[in-house]
């Protein structure tokens, strides 16, 4: 006995719509779990600039999560770590260029890591992109808002420009965590390759 074409349409459509709405659960509590070990992770600072930014691991779990399901949702959880950041760390967020610019945009930016989540190494392509994207929003806020904080010398070189200033002080903290990320990426990507490789959402 076959089941009418009209019924079984209705069952196939029923059965997506409770697929979809797993995955939308799904993405939402990998999104809490991975917000909370990026807050975590950063308040682990292996070094601390004098006017915000430090080298830690915090971005692992955001590209992670960026890399297993897209640019969408990574968006919206990169938004919301920009919150979190400059809740908990925007005493440095002097002004509203910088609160744009160091924290909401800055940190909303490492989402775009998710236009690599179908590749096979989108992980470490998403975290450089992601890196390189906080990075510019960083460096035009620094050479801009941040100028008149410019020192005469910073790691022993006589600063002149603040364009230079901020390309060495925000590339310097930014580049750094980069490298960590993308080594403990390729230590996990043995046993977690396939996690890191993302989901097939289609």
């Amino acid at each position: 006995m076959s089941i009418p074409d009209s019924e079984q349409a209705a069952v196939n459509s029923s059965v997506k719509k409770t697929s979809r709405s797993y995955m939308t659960l799904r993405a939402l509590c990998e999104g809490a779990i991975m917000l909370a070990i990026a807050q975590a992770l950063g308040y682990l600072k292996f070094y601390e600039l004098p006017q915000g930014g430090a080298i830690t691991l915090s971005l692992l779990p955001i590209f992670l999560y960026c890399s297993r399901w897209g640019f969408g949702p990574g968006m919206l959880v990169s938004f919301a770590f920009s919150l979190l950041q400059l809740f908990f760390d925007g005493a440095y967020a002097w002004s509203w260029q910088s609160i744009l610019g160091d924290y909401l945009i800055g940190f909303t930016l490492l989402g775009f890591a998710g236009l690599f989540h179908d590749k096979k190494y989108g992980f470490f392509y998403g975290a450089i992109l992601g890196s390189f994207l906080r990075f510019f929003s960083s460096y035009i806020t620094g050479a801009t808002v941040w100028a008149e904080y410019m020192p005469d010398r910073f790691f022993g070189m006589t600063m002149t420009s603040p364009w230079i200033y901020s390309a060495i002080y925000n590339g310097f903290y930014t580049v750094t965590s980069l490298a960590l990320v993308v080594i403990v990426g390729l230590l996990l990507w043995k046993p977690m390759g396939k996690y890191l490789q993302g989901l097939d959402l289609k």
